[in-house]
């Protein structure tokens, strides 16, 4: 009769470091599906803001793949906007006319204003074509790091830049400071834009095959000029970017996206290995309110050499 044998040592020492590897995996694995992350949406407004993105009217169909792709974000943007305030306006940076309808519609906003990337002074007027009316945008073409937004001070309840700020080149607090200009005191800055420092990123970097910036990738030449990701932020950062503006925080944290739950798996090993697991998913979201009595720091030390 024989017994099972729990000692090891007779086992090869590259096999006993495989094993080991392997059961601190299925570990790591085990405690990833064990983690539930709550998101801080109210579901009823982020059921409602989806059903109106699967209802939004596309131009073609390359553009409704695009909506359609992106619906779990943009309903989750949706879904954090305030109610309108004193004014009812809101400005949308860099509108590609998806949210834009849906700030009138699902928001209440009473005047929506867009705002894109171009030669200061160009207008354009669009429209989506709904069933029961026609809404109707006017959009403002300037460089939001560079030049003044053509609005007057204190004339919106809401400035909206989603997926902006990691896109600038030279100067994202000019952008906060003429965000907060235009804003009522009160009024709210509602900013999302990739996390630098999700658990994606960790990933992309211990691989070492990857940049550890969620988008990297170039525009081929020849096709329309667009300005990639120049800066991805991590979620502290841009916490204290948008209070250097004189903005007080009401909600800042991060969410995961379903297709880089895999490297979910690493936070229990970023845990043992003595550093936070919070704020590590993939999308951060910021919404902040104007104060006129707090202090702005213009250039931030960790955004700007002195």
């Amino acid at each position: 009769m024989t017994t099972a044998r729990h000692d090891e040592s007779w086992v090869p020492a590259h096999l006993r470091l495989v094993r080991g590897l392997l059961r601190r995996i299925n570990k790591n694995l085990s405690s990833a599906r064990q983690r539930k992350f709550v998101e801080p949406f109210d579901p009823e407004r982020l059921k409602r803001a989806e059903e109106a993105l699967h209802r939004l009217p596309m131009p073609d169909a390359g553009a409704k793949a695009y909506l359609e792709k992106h619906i779990p974000r943009l309903a989750r943007t949706i879904a954090l906007v305030p109610p309108p305030q004193s004014t009812g306006r809101a400005l949308e940076l860099g509108c590609y006319m998806q949210l834009t309808a849906l700030l009138d519609r699902v928001c209440g906003y009473r005047e929506v204003r867009g705002a894109f990337y171009g030669p200061p002074g160009k207008v354009d007027h669009k429209t989506v074509e709904f069933p029961d009316r026609t809404f109707e945008c006017y959009i403002d073409h300037f460089d939001a790091e560079r030049d003044p937004f053509p609005y007057p001070d204190e004339h919106f309840d809401l400035v909206l830049a989603g997926e902006i700020i990691e896109h600038l080149t030279v100067d994202p607090m000019h952008m906060i400071m003429e965000s907060r200009r235009v804003l009522r005191d009160g009024g709210y800055l509602l900013i999302t834009t990739p996390n630098v420092g999700s658990i994606t990123s960790v990933a992309k970097t211990l691989d070492g095959h990857d940049n550890p910036q969620i988008y990297y990738l170039y525009k081929r030449p020849g096709g329309e000029p667009e300005i990639g990701h120049v800066r991805e932020y991590t979620w502290y950062e841009l916490g204290e970017t948008v209070k250097a503006g004189g903005f007080e925080i009401v909600q800042l944290f991060t969410t995961f996206i379903e297709e880089y739950s895999s490297h979910q798996a690493l936070l229990e090993f970023i845990e043992q290995s003595g550093f936070n697991t919070e704020n590590r998913g993939e999308q951060t979201w910021c919404l902040a309110v104007k104060r006129s009595n707090l202090p702005i720091d213009r250039y931030p030390f960790f955004l700007y050499e002195p």
